[in-house]
């Protein structure tokens, strides 16, 4: 598939391109002038693309978009909101437009029903509201909620929904494999997955 991911530079996504690119798929990313591009796997193509203010037919060509972007835990909340809720809104809304086939969204454990008290109340609900807009677009979608994420490559082992406990860790390599699979495969299709590392 001709696959377009946001955040393709990230921490999470470059693990994810690699991913991709290993399992046959056509890979590409979504950059800003200033990306790293330098942990892209040499098959990757690039599209120009700020999720701050994604311009039209960014998603055109692609069978399936993924995004795996955030604006990170050090920023503020209107970056939040321009990243994580209006970005991934915009990038689905784009998607329709675009007839693409599939969207994948990296979420975060938390956003089904955002806690008011939790210091990460914010962002948590900004990805709930992209979710929901993901929801109710029409698209073939898969939601994956991964518990606190490290920066281990993983094993390859994963729980998900009922058993995972959410106090857990999730190693960014997992989420990235967990990511390619609900590209891939029909059980995703319209679910919303937790998902720790084994």
């Amino acid at each position: 598939m001709k696959v377009l991911v946001a955040g393709a530079t990230g921490n999470t996504g470059a693990r994810l391109m690699k991913t991709l690119v290993s399992r046959g798929h056509h890979a590409i990313a979504l950059v800003r002038e200033s990306s790293d591009t330098s942990k892209l796997p040499s098959q990757a193509e690039t599209r120009l693309g700020d999720l701050a203010d994604l311009q039209d037919g960014v998603c055109d060509g692609c069978d399936a978009v993924i995004f795996a972007a955030g604006s990170g835990g050090d920023t503020g909340a209107d970056l939040t909101d321009k990243i994580d809720r209006d970005g991934a809104m915009r990038l689905v809304d784009l998607a329709v437009d675009a007839g693409v086939g599939r969207f994948v969204m990296l979420s975060s454990v938390g956003a089904g029903d955002p806690d008011p008290d939790s210091e990460l109340a914010h962002y948590l609900k900004a990805k709930h509201d992209a979710d929901e807009h993901l929801k109710k677009s029409g698209l073939d979608y898969a939601i994956l909620r991964p518990v606190a994420l490290t920066d281990d490559d993983g094993t390859g082992k994963m729980l998900f929904g009922d058993d995972v406990d959410v106090t857990a860790k999730a190693a960014r390599g997992d989420v990235a494999t967990a990511l390619a699979d609900a590209l891939e495969s029909d059980a995703w299709t319209g679910k919303v997955q937790l998902m720790q590392s084994a």
